[in-house]
């Protein structure tokens, strides 16, 4: 790359930065600062981070996450979620991550968390979502960032019930649904299908983790057993198109019945790869699914292990597909349609923010 392609490069990166962004799939326990997570560690004790600089720790999470193993990519979790057993631990963490998403452009997100997690020394699950919601108030404070929260139970767990209620319990406080998360296989979301039911006669919204470490049947469960409005990655659905030797696509009847219901992929590239549900960004099918008029959305899913943003990411489809800023705003667009806020809000944002922001960076 000669000098001007390169200013040119670098003009068009700091342009997507500026960009208006719309985040919905985000883990809390998978963007903490490493320099949090160290301090934190020495306020309560935790003696198990694998190191106690900054740099090296990040290093290690990002080589730990890029295994291309879902299984193994969640372990980095274990250091993470064990620092985070204290209200002023669960506090700071959400605050830090609203004022990194405002840093980074982002004009709404849906950040989600399963409270359990953070209960190992006593805290409630109500005590968790509250301070998680503080949190969030202050670190969005006196910012363009619109955050709200998907209370999530792990698949792994038998009490998606209980997580359930609380998340409608603080439905008029910023949660704004629910989702099942962990390992994916031998876990269908079938087995949570009591607090789906649940979810669905509160008139409450949920996605659900589907088609990340397993395919089409976990979709389908999903979708057609458990009513899941979007689906939490859904990258696998790709299985159920066919593309014949003449290069047509033949869509399966699931895939077809998600496009044509609209049904919100969560897709994730940088994080797809690590967890091995593609094998590079190269061979994801965003750029399919884009074509044959799926709704796609592009998410970060874990900033810290996966070291991306959404900037990054945005930059990552511009280096491998060749997309622009017409193809962010459409994006961004698609994003801010399928977020659980309420519609009005949805349009405003769209109309008043997300539109006039990308045109106003395409004309530059």
């Amino acid at each position: 790359m000669n000098v001007e392609d390169s200013n040119r490069e670098s003009d068009f990166s700091q342009l997507v930065a500026k960009g208006p962004k719309v985040l919905l799939h985000d883990h809390l326990d998978g963007g903490l600062r490493t320099s949090t997570i160290i301090e934190l560690a020495e306020i309560c004790g935790y003696e198990n981070l694998p190191s106690n600089d900054d740099e090296q720790l990040s290093n290690w999470f990002h080589e730990g996450a890029n295994r291309r193993d879902l299984n193994l990519y969640l372990e980095t979790f274990t250091h993470t979620v064990g620092v985070m057993q204290d209200s002023y631990a669960c506090h700071r963490v959400a605050k830090e991550c609203a004022e990194d998403l405002a840093k980074d452009g982002c004009v709404y997100a849906e950040v989600r968390f399963a409270p359990s997690l953070f209960t190992e020394k006593g805290l409630t699950v109500h005590e968790v979502i509250e301070s998680v919601l503080s949190g969030f108030a202050e670190g969005s404070e006196k910012t363009d960032l619109v955050i709200r929260t998907i209370i999530t139970a792990m698949r792994t767990s038998s009490d998606s019930l209980k997580i359930a209620e609380a998340a409608v319990d603080f439905r008029n406080q910023g949660v704004v649904g629910f989702d099942i998360a962990g390992r994916e296989v031998g876990y269908p979301p079938t087995n949570h299908l009591e607090a789906f039911q649940f979810l669905q006669r509160e008139n409450f919204h949920f996605t659900i983790h589907a088609g990340e470490a397993f395919g089409v049947p976990s979709i389908w469960e999903a979708v057609q057993f458990c009513g899941a409005e979007r689906l939490g990655h859904g990258v696998r659905i790709v299985d159920d198109i066919e593309i014949t030797p003449s290069g047509e696509c033949q869509l399966g009847s699931l895939a077809a019945f998600i496009r044509d219901r609209r049904i919100p992929l969560e897709l994730c590239p940088t994080s797809n790869v690590h967890t091995g549900a593609v094998q590079s960004l190269k061979e994801h099918p965003i750029e399919l699914l884009k074509k044959l008029g799926f709704r796609v959305t592009v998410n970060t899913d874990n900033r810290l292990m996966s070291d991306v943003s959404m900037t990054s990411e945005l930059l990552a489809l511009h280096e491998v597909f060749g997309w622009g800023i017409d193809d962010f705003s459409w994006l961004t667009v698609n994003s801010m349609k399928s977020a659980f806020l309420p519609f009005d809000e949805r349009i405003n944002l769209i109309e008043n923010v997300i539109k006039p922001g990308w045109k106003n960076i395409s004309s530059n």
